[in-house]
């Protein structure tokens, strides 16, 4: 019984590599270059597509600084609503978490 459903087991794996085999079988991939589309944007969204097309590295940076200081402005306008509201999530709140 261990041998059989052991061969069923080897042949299933063997037939599910059939496709990664088919696709492996094709010739070399051509160098592909991802660019941004800037033919009709303005302002600061033309300046991140050619910082993108250009310098991927700067690209990253001002991502990352981005997200940062939206993501800290998000929550800081959260904890004023949140207070305006009468809400108070803040350490003196005076309650215990178990």
């Amino acid at each position: 019984m261990v041998k059989k459903i052991s061969a069923a087991s080897l042949v299933a794996a063997l037939l599910s590599l059939l496709p990664a085999w088919a696709w492996a079988a094709g010739g070399a991939a051509t160098d592909l270059v991802v660019v941004a589309d800037t033919r009709a944007l303005h302002g600061f969204n033309l300046y991140l597509a050619e910082l993108y097309n250009q310098d991927m590295w700067m690209f990253a940076t001002w991502a990352v600084v981005l997200t940062s200081v939206l993501g800290v402005g998000l929550g800081l306008l959260m904890d004023l609503i949140m207070s305006h509201v009468g809400l108070d999530l803040g350490k003196s709140a005076g309650h215990v978490e178990h």
